[in-house]
């Protein structure tokens, strides 16, 4: 039987090397990584690509349910919730979680949930979950996490580099996708590699070619190319 490739995410390292311990001890389980909170979590979602994640649900900075709306779909793995609090547990089931487990965590309690796990890789069915839109969107800056909020968000750009927000404080760098960021945000796509801001927006100059540019109220410009600006302006209603 193939291992189970897993991540576990939670805040607290005892919490982490616990459930660790008890996942391998099963023999069931890779461990791929074991995160701190939700960056290196989207960063070890992104490159590890786990059948399935352990999430904290009380993260501070950002939740363990906030976290579930910053995964890309394509990536999302099953989810076990784990929490020290029944009213967090039974949220958890509302968000439509496999399911989850009470810390401390139980030998017996993790056999059962193993089953489940089974019976869902069995189904080969990527899994989807409700979760909240993004409000804030974690983003490095030296060496810490900046989170920035939805609304202070001028616009984002993509490169071979990464996807980068951009506001009036500046330029940084965020593990979640444009994708993500478009389905789960306000922001509105206005070119393959770009997002905008509508709320920021000050002027829209068409160019030659039937594409735009668009002048923010900082006057940093962003390119609207001709897929988009006639969904940019059916959005602004001209």
């Amino acid at each position: 039987m193939r291992m189970i490739r897993t991540l576990i995410i939670d805040d607290e390292v005892h919490a982490r090397e616990e459930l660790q311990a008890l996942l391998e001890e099963t023999g069931e389980f890779m461990i791929a990584g074991s995160c701190a909170n939700a960056v290196e979590a989207l960063q070890a979602i992104k490159h590890e690509r786990p059948d399935l994640i352990f999430l904290d649900i009380q993260m501070p900075g950002i939740t363990g349910l906030e976290l579930l709306s910053m995964i890309d779909q394509e990536l999302m793995p099953i989810v076990v919730f784990v929490t020290a609090y029944d009213e967090y547990a039974l949220r958890a089931f509302d968000e439509n979680a496999l399911d989850y487990l009470l810390k401390p965590v139980e030998k017996q309690r993790l056999a059962k949930t193993l089953q489940k796990i089974g019976k869902m890789l069995g189904q080969k069915v990527r899994p989807t979950y409700t979760a909240p839109p993004v409000e804030k969107i974690p983003c490095i800056s030296a060496n810490r996490i900046k989170l920035i909020n939805v609304s202070d968000v001028e616009y984002v750009r993509s490169d071979v580099g990464g996807v980068y927000v951009v506001c009036s404080q500046g330029e940084f760098f965020t593990e979640l996708t444009l994708r993500v960021l478009e389905s789960r945000t306000a922001l509105i796509r206005c070119h393959k590699q770009f997002l905008a801001n509508i709320d920021l927006m000050d002027e829209i100059i068409p160019q030659e070619n039937q594409s735009a540019l668009i002048q923010m109220k900082s006057k940093r410009t962003v390119p609207v190319s001709r897929r988009f600006f006639k969904k940019i302006k059916t959005h602004l209603g001209i």
